[in-house]
């Protein structure tokens, strides 16, 4: 058979078709390429994201935000100085990009003006922290991307 430029033409989309199905089935099916979502339940936050928009805006208009610190005990959360810290209640979610199984969600329980999270929780790298808080039933959210 000879080839001409029909047959060529013919065998280069049929070589494209093939290397394309080849790269789809094995990013489906090989486990290296496997990516977790950011979170399990991704459309139901998403019709919740006009409240974070207004948590965030309350935050914003405090007199003094949520501040962190880094020390050898662990990760240091502050709330603000003029708010009683025993009204505080809430949670601390800290999501790890990289790592799934070390995501870890706490409830903000104070008998002091600020939440201490145990440094052998943390991994050195990049965290994403959520504060989610209630005060005298206003809520807050606060949003950050820390390296510990």
């Amino acid at each position: 058979m000879k080839i001409n430029w029909g047959n060529g033409i013919v065998l280069a989309f049929i070589g494209f078709i093939s290397f394309i199905m080849y790269f789809i089935i094995t990013m489906n099916v090989d486990e290296k390429y496997n990516h977790d979502l950011v979170t399990e339940d991704y459309y139901g936050e998403e019709l919740e994201y006009q409240t974070s928009i207004n948590k965030l805006n309350n935050a914003k208009n405090l007199q003094s935000n949520i501040a962190y610190e880094k020390t050898s005990e662990g990760l240091i959360i502050k709330f603000p100085e003029d708010i009683d810290y025993k009204k505080i209640t809430g949670k601390v979610f800290l999501y790890r990009p990289s790592n799934k199984q070390l995501d870890f969600e706490t409830a903000i329980s104070l008998s002091k003006p600020y939440l201490l999270i145990p440094d052998n929780r943390l991994v050195d790298g990049r965290w994403n922290i959520t504060i989610d808080w209630q005060y005298n039933d206003e809520l807050y959210l606060y949003k950050e991307i820390i390296s510990y």
